[in-house]
């Protein structure tokens, strides 16, 4: 069967829950997603979020994490936590027959994670060791530094994984805070599927979540990419320079031109090989191995960005064709060949993109995360076996702000 939406009242909470049944094979995977309790919550300690979700890797206070990681190994059973952007998620897959034991540990570790100084100081060196390394790390170092320019005195400017003054500076109430204030009821809702009935489903979500507490709904703020151009350089030791540009794109999660944006986002530079960045860039000019771009649409943010590696010698070169090009792209559009040869991959992959479980209920969630109904990508696809070479070329050129674009630059030439 298909999803569908239900809900399951927590004290007096309606939780809505996002469900697909499916006997194919006797195993259960669940997602308790938590909005607006990611790393743009951080506030003022860049990293908070992360770090809240890896001491949850540390088990419960009553185990500890060996003992509790053995629990679950020894059954199979996978349980994590992780913060994204706008949501903090905590997953578990099993067998059908270890899932009543999995959602005790789930339970358990909802109820008394072990947020012992012990476990702190462990993930505090383990995390300062992380950010070490990315020292290093010119691809991460150029994107970090083009999110500060374009996303400019915004939650969405700083370093969701930390810095090593944030991390230093943390503290294990801050992150005892931030759970307590951040995982509730109110902005909670379920992702389920598997061998298992509705109401079982309701019955083991009624026990697992009867002690969380209910909360406030909090509102998602959308941030907006800066209009002004800038350009940020970093000198390294390095044999290549880092390219990563940005630029503002004008088009919300929900809006139904986002079919649009993804055939001209494939052809511009997500396609890889094929792609106009790619064959300017690296085909006729060799000037890099690849070069791709792509449009992020999401419901706190929206924005236009790529990246390349090139000669250092041949920086002012790259920037100067990633701009000219995506000049064109704005003037000209794209032709009837590019049209077809993208509703050929985008309308023949589909069936890849939806063949297990997982990849369907990711789908489903992303759909009514949205503010779509259930099967909007389905009637998206249609959309695009239907759209004509004069739509999407309207499209394109209405949307010229890409052409302001930043550039985030790690290199050895001053």
């Amino acid at each position: 069967m298909s999803g569908i939406i239900e809900k399951v009242n927590i004290n007096g909470i309606e939780v809505p829950i996002i469900y697909e049944k499916n006997r194919a094979l006797p195993i259960v995977s669940l997602q308790l997603v938590v909005k607006n309790a990611g790393s743009l919550q951080d506030g003022d300690i860049a990293g908070l979020a992360r770090f809240t979700s890896n001491m949850l890797g540390e088990g419960s206070k009553t185990k500890g994490s060996i003992a509790f990681a053995e629990e679950l190994e020894k059954r199979a059973i996978s349980l994590s936590a992780h913060a994204g952007t706008e949501t903090f998620v905590f997953e578990l897959s099993s067998l059908k027959e270890q899932y009543s034991f999995g959602m005790k540990m789930l339970k358990e570790l909802l109820d008394e994670p072990n947020f012992s100084e012990n476990s702190f100081e462990k993930i505090k060196q383990l995390t300062l060791g992380g950010l070490s390394s990315k020292k290093s790390d010119f691809d991460y170092i150029a994107n970090l530094n083009l999110k500060k320019i374009i996303f400019k005195d915004t939650p969405m400017g700083h370093a969701f994984g930390g810095e090593v003054a944030s991390i230093e500076n943390l503290k294990l109430k801050n992150v005892e805070d931030f759970y307590n204030t951040h995982i509730d009821l109110s902005n909670m809702l379920v992702v389920i599927g598997g061998d298992l009935s509705l109401e079982e489903v309701k019955s083991s979500l009624q026990k697992l979540l009867k002690d969380v507490k209910v909360g406030k709904v909090r509102e998602l703020k959308h941030y907006q990419v800066s209009s002004e151009t800038n350009e940020t350089k970093d000198i390294k030791e390095t044999e290549q320079a880092y390219i990563y540009f940005g630029a503002p794109y004008n088009l919300q999660s929900n809006d139904e031109d986002n079919y649009k944006a993804k055939v001209a986002g494939f052809i511009l530079g997500e396609s890889g090989f094929g792609s106009r960045l790619m064959e300017e860039i690296r085909v006729k000019r060799g000037l890099a191995y690849s070069a791709y771009s792509r449009t992020n649409i999401n419901r706190s943010n929206s924005y236009f960005s790529g990246h390349l590696q090139t000669k250092n010698e041949s920086l002012e070169e790259a920037k100067k064709i990633v701009k000219s090009e995506i000049k064109r792209f704005v003037k000209d559009g794209v032709n009837a060949e590019e049209l077809a040869q993208a509703k050929r991959f985008l309308l023949g992959s589909e069936p890849l993109r939806n063949e297990t479980l997982s990849q369907r209920l990711n789908r489903a969630f992303f759909e009514y995360y949205r503010g779509f109904k259930l099967g909007h990508s389905k009637a998206q696809l249609e959309k695009i076996e239907k759209l004509t070479l004069e739509e999407l070329n309207t499209f394109i050129k209405s949307h010229d702000e890409i052409n302001n674009l930043s550039f985030s630059i790690v290199t050895n030439a001053k």
